[in-house]
């Protein structure tokens, strides 16, 4: 898979880290976006990410600050990106399975390198169900085109 990352200044450690364990398991990595100064903006960082997933360049993006909430903020001002902040196994299974989930967030200050891990590869291992659930990515779709959620046919629902 081919998977883009990125990082503030507080992430930048972390993220080679993760970039070396992916390429490891046989994962594509491209850093875009990882900071190489003592300081910079967290926008500028997660924008190439959001928007290389977003133009269909890489199939899942990576972000990591110090709590993970700015580059999450900054990530779904993309179209198309469904950037989710996790810190737990559990609530990366869900981004993905309920939410399709095509950016993680993460925050390197909050997390041990082996939980980020953990949580990565529980994420990458995950599927999308569709169902009721591709609905509701309809209706978030329809919000970043300026549209009413409800515009969206309810369809059968499931379960």
């Amino acid at each position: 898979m081919k998977i883009v990352i990125g990082a503030d200044h507080r992430g930048t450690d972390v993220a080679r880290t993760i970039a070396e364990a992916l390429q490891a398991a046989g994962h594509s990595v491209e850093p875009l976006g990882v900071a190489e100064a003592k300081t910079c903006d967290y926008p500028d960082r997660a924008y190439p990410v959001a928007k290389a997933v977003a133009d269909g360049k890489a199939e899942a993006g990576i972000l990591f600050c110090g709590t993970g909430i700015g580059m999450s903020i900054a990530a779904n001002k993309v179209d198309g990106v469904r950037a989710a902040l996790v810190h737990d196994e559990v609530g990366a299974r869900m981004a993905k399975r309920h939410n399709n989930a095509n950016v993680l967030c993460l925050s390197a200050d909050m997390l041990g390198l082996r939980v980020i891990e953990q949580i990565i590869f529980a994420w990458l291992n995950t599927h999308f169900e569709g169902g009721r659930h591709a609905r509701r990515i309809a209706k978030i779709n329809a919000i970043e085109q300026g549209k009413e959620p409800s515009s969206v046919p309810s369809g059968d629902i499931e379960g």
